[in-house]
């Protein structure tokens, strides 16, 4: 007589072929996680993590401040609100949706993604989803390109670094990079538009060259312009 085959976890069996393209590339990418390159990376890119990126926010705006470099302040303020914003939405989303982590499933051959409202899981195993270091990351490079062009291309081969090697790390999946980049290029953008509908209205008309300094008899205005020409 032969045996009864088993039925696969009911969570598995209702796992979307997205599900199963992330869980078949976590577990080939996580045989690699005692690497010492992986490890090395791994251990670096902690630098996303939200206090270390706050530190070095504040730490941009504070040597800004020292040098008197408004252009370096304004990128320190910058990256200091990309990451606050990006912290917000990804604990947003993360108290509401429930996903486990590669290291669980790989260690105790349990998976579960599901929306559990405000009921979801604070436990680290639990909340793969998003990589909140991808979307500080690349939030935080994005506000450094737009202070710094030039510093464009290296910002962002270090936030690609951080988002990839959390896959091989296995504390995410590929989705969970995916999400977490897409918080970050919003959170970064959602700051630049304030900025850009404030900025104006805080700068107002106060460079040297748009206004007559008071009380100077002749200055650079149309005003005075027109007053020698009749005179």
């Amino acid at each position: 007589m032969s045996k009864r085959k088993k039925k696969p976890p009911k969570s598995a069996r209702q796992a979307s072929a997205v599900e199963h393209a992330d869980a078949a590339i976590a577990t080939r990418a996580g045989h690699y996680h005692r690497n010492p390159v992986v490890r090395l990376l791994g251990g670096a890119s902690e630098i996303a993590d939200q206090p270390p990126l706050i530190a070095t926010s504040l730490a941009t705006t504070a040597a800004g401040l020292l040098a008197k470099r408004p252009e370096l302040v304004g990128t320190g303020l910058r990256m200091l609100a990309s990451e606050l914003v990006a912290t917000g939405l990804k604990h947003i989303v993360k108290r509401r949706i429930d996903r486990t982590r590669p290291y669980k499933m790989l260690k105790d051959g349990r998976y579960k993604l599901k929306h559990a409202g405000s009921g979801a899981s604070r436990a680290s195993p639990w909340s793969s989803f998003p990589s909140g270091h991808t979307a500080g990351a690349v939030a935080t490079a994005r506000a450094i390109a737009h202070g710094y062009p030039q510093l464009a291309l290296p910002a962002g081969i270090a936030a690609g670094a951080i988002a990839l090697i959390q896959v091989p790390r296995r504390t995410h999946f590929p989705t969970d990079v995916v999400a977490g980049a897409a918080i970050g290029f919003l959170s970064e953008w959602l700051v630049d538009a304030a900025m850009r509908r404030f900025a104006p209205a805080s700068a107002g008309s106060a460079h040297p060259l748009e206004r007559d300094p008071p009380g100077m008899g002749i200055g650079l205005g149309q005003p005075h312009l027109e007053r020698i020409a009749r005179g």
